[in-house]
Order: C-alpha cells, then structure tokens, then sequence
C-alpha cells in the first residue's frame, strides 16, 4: 500500500446522512383524503346542525356564496351562530384527529399522515389550527391547493404556512 493512500484513507470522514429519506404524499391521494373527509366528517356535522338549528337552517345560503356574493346570499343569509359553530365542530374534529394520529378517515384510507415538517412526528395544536386556517386561504387563493405539485416536497399553501408536511405511511 502506499503513504499516499493510508495518508488519504486517515483524513476521510464516513458521511452520516443526517436527514432520512422522507416520502411525500402526492396531489392525487391527498385530494382523495380531503374529498372523502368531506363527506365522513361534514356529512355528520351537517345533521348534528340540523338537529339543532332545523331543517330550515340547511337551505340558507353557505359561506362561500357570502364570499362570491350570490344572489342567494342576499334572499336567505345564513345563520352566523350556526355556520359559526359549523366552523368550530370542523375545526375540533379534524384538529384532534390529526394530533392524535395524523389522520382523518380519508387520510387513513389513502395511507397518508400529516406531520410536523421538521420533526416528522405529530404536529403541536397551534400549528394544526393554523393549516386549517390555511386550508381557507388555500381555498381562496385556488393556487394554494396545487403549489404542491410545483414543489419537490409537494407541500401546498396551507403546510407552508403551519409547518406541517404530508407523508406516506405503509
């Protein structure tokens, strides 16, 4: 063997890799969790605030045809109380199934998690609550809901901003 060599040999560090390898959800299973999630989590929603509030209450106008000024919004507006408390029952389901497990029924069946970007483990409530809010500004903006399929990390608006990311589970 020669000096050279045992002299280069002695000074080379072993590289630790000191990210693991992280699989990100893509749009597609994603967009399968959220639309399933609409229908196994709003549709009970929906009848607890018909039990409360009425039948009556679920033909007034929703909050969206507020923010897109419909016709309908003017003749028949809807409850503040109620869609308030709509917001708050959507908010404390999917906030608490989230930190519990990282998933919703419709994540659970696509195989996917929502986890702390950083960490990769379960995400704090502050920062679950604020991806919910986000999930609005996403929905607002449209573009927030497909920034993901622009990005390496195929995070959208919403994990951008709480922090939070998307992953696989096998």
């Amino acid at each position: 063997m020669r000096w050279r060599t045992i002299k280069t040999k002695k000074h080379t560090k072993p590289v630790l890799s000191s990210k693991p390898k992280v699989d990100y959800a893509p749009f597609w299973p994603r967009l399968l969790g959220f639309l399933t999630d609409i229908f196994m989590i709003g549709l009970p929603i929906s009848l607890v605030m018909m039990i409360i509030f009425g039948y009556d209450q679920m033909h007034t106008a929703s909050g969206m045809d507020l923010l897109v000024h419909d016709a309908n919004a003017q003749n028949n507006p809807p409850s503040p109380v109620a869609s308030l408390m709509q917001i708050t029952l959507f908010l404390g389901i999917y906030v608490w199934l989230w930190h519990k497990s990282g998933q919703t029924p419709g994540k659970k069946l696509a195989q996917i998690r929502v986890v702390d970007a950083k960490t990769l483990g379960n995400a704090p409530y502050w920062k679950l609550i604020l991806r919910f809010i986000g999930y609005f500004i996403s929905l607002i903006t449209l573009v927030g809901f497909f920034t993901g399929l622009l990005r390496k990390d195929k995070r959208a608006l919403h994990d951008l901003l709480s922090g939070t990311a998307v992953i696989r589970v096998p």
